[in-house]
């Protein structure tokens, strides 16, 4: 069987650009877990978590996860998705997890730029900048355990594709 592979990282780290352009390189297929509860839920991520909270989000990011996982896939996570020790270890042991990181301000910076894929409400109340700060601060172990593979999330795509091919080349069958 191919196993699929989960992208994590903070809002801003590249994930779906990155696993799109894998997908492609790959063959196979893409998803995105948020996109995946907008379309089977008919609400954002901000409606969600202004009708349930976070806990109800979390729940749902929980469900799309598990939802989404074949083979011959490479899923977008939620930048919270690892905050749910179900989700690292289910990632863990039924795919390969590919930690994008980023330096907080060049998140921030992204999510500057491009505010309509910050589809996400904000975390802290606090400036993007502040928030990434905080977010990297209270995640980074978290990605760091789930991950297989770290790579530097602020190289160009086709660079982090190249790389991450070099690195699983052979491990994604079994």
């Amino acid at each position: 069987m191919i196993q699929p592979l989960f992208m994590v990282g903070a809002r801003g780290a590249g994930k779906t650009t990155v696993g799109k352009a894998l997908a492609r390189a790959l063959d196979y297929r893409f998803t995105d877990t948020d996109l995946y509860m907008q379309q089977h839920t008919g609400l954002s991520v901000a409606d969600v978590v202004a009708r349930e909270g976070w806990i109800g989000f979390r729940q749902r990011e929980t469900q799309a996860l598990q939802a989404v996982s074949a083979p011959q896939t490479v899923i977008a996570t939620g930048g919270g998705a690892i905050l749910a020790p179900e989700n690292r270890a289910f990632m863990r042991a039924t795919g390969l997890v590919i930690y994008l990181r980023a330096p907080a301000g060049t998140l921030a910076h992204r999510l500057e730029e491009y505010p309509q894929d910050a589809q996400r409400p904000t975390l802290t109340g606090k400036p993007i900048a502040e928030e990434m700060v905080e977010v990297l601060a209270a995640r980074e172990a978290l990605y760091q355990e789930a991950a297989h593979y770290v790579l530097d999330a602020t190289a160009s795509p086709d660079e982090i594709v190249a790389d991450i091919l070099r690195r699983v080349q052979g491990e994604l069958v079994r």
